[in-house]
């Protein structure tokens, strides 16, 4: 699963980067600890609502991580909904409706897991790219409206299963969508998105190991990410 991760880059680094038509987003500080129920980055595209608009417009948006369905009668089932599985996300119903049409990118600077060790605890390690370049991870969002009518816009990472050079520390991984497929990912007419899903790949990304303080939600900052020396009982 992807449960932790790291987004540290300004907006208008963002905006820059994922090529933003329209931004909707408040600045954010940077996170090196973004947990469930944060709020969080989203690339996504969408008809603005406004007069003469008939095309998709790519967007920077500001989500709350872990997807509420529009038909959940509150918002807590959120906290269960961080992830979904790429196998099944084009069917279970909480994820299939925003499969078709409202899928998004999830920028990071990278995402961390844990590796079970010989002295029955994990060792936690930041998986990033080797160039420092961003990670766009797959995800949707959804709308869900209150009793009171406002709106609460949440999102999901989607996982896959990890390859080899990064599946000996976890056997799941955050789906990343490379570059040259962001239009479609992002296209909500895109005539079969089930031809949007692709394997895991670890290319050009690297592990190093990090600090156990990324364990607390409540610590942050830079030094989350920065290497330590790997435990010997790995």
């Amino acid at each position: 699963m992807c449960g932790r991760y790291a987004s540290a880059r300004k907006r208008h680094d963002l905006l820059e980067e994922f090529e933003v038509e329209l931004d909707s987003a408040e600045e954010l500080e940077p996170d090196y600890n973004v947990a469930p129920t944060k709020e969080v980055y989203a690339v996504l595209s969408r008809v603005p609502k406004v007069e003469g608009a008939t095309r998709p417009v790519r967007q920077l948006r500001v989500l709350r991580w872990g997807l509420v369905p529009s038909w959940a009668k509150d918002p807590s089932i959120g906290s269960k909904m961080i992830n979904a599985r790429v196998e099944t996300v084009a069917d279970k119903p909480a994820f299939r409706r925003a499969f078709a049409s409202r899928r998004c990118l999830l920028p990071a600077d990278g995402y961390y897991e844990w590796m079970p060790t010989e002295q029955k605890r994990k060792q936690p390690y930041f998986i990033h790219r080797a160039d420092g370049d961003v990670l766009a991870m797959a995800g949707l969002y959804e709308f869900w409206k209150d009793p009171e009518d406002d709106w609460l816009v949440t999102c999901t990472v989607i996982t896959t299963t990890a390859e080899d050079e990064l599946g000996h520390i976890h056997d799941r991984t955050p789906m990343l969508i490379q570059r040259d497929r962001w239009s479609q990912w992002l296209d909500p007419r895109f005539p079969d998105p089930k031809e949007l899903l692709v394997p895991a790949t670890g290319r050009g990304l690297v592990a190093t190991p990090v600090s156990t303080a990324v364990n607390n939600v409540r610590n942050n900052g830079p030094e989350l990410i920065e290497a330590v020396e790997a435990p010997l009982d790995l």
